[in-house]
């Protein structure tokens, strides 16, 4: 593999985690939206079940709050997730100085 592909793959599908939390920060995310909104937001589409397994994680750690909306599954960042995001914006910036 390319060193420039597997950069973009470890950023993209290896960090989903980061993705996942930013589409929640404004408002609901239903979990059967998740893969477009990526896609839209992001360009890539990511497996639907590493989706589902970012999700359990980041529920059962209180990254993101468990939600309805529309009467379906959703989720919202917490501000653990939040925080999460900050430092990860923080560490990004200082890496991308030492390039």
């Amino acid at each position: 593999m390319e060193p420039l592909n597997r950069f973009i793959s470890t950023i993209t599908e290896g960090n989903l985690w980061i993705y996942i939390l930013s589409l929640g920060l404004e408002r609901e995310i239903q979990d059967k939206e998740v893969s477009g909104l990526i896609f839209d937001k992001f360009g890539f589409l990511p497996n639907d079940l590493l989706i589902k397994t970012v999700l359990f994680r980041l529920r059962s750690q209180g990254y993101i709050k468990n939600e309805k909306y529309k009467g379906e599954k959703a989720f919202i960042t917490t501000d653990k997730g939040k925080e999460e995001l900050r430092k990860m914006k923080k560490h990004s910036e200082e890496l991308l100085q030492k390039l």
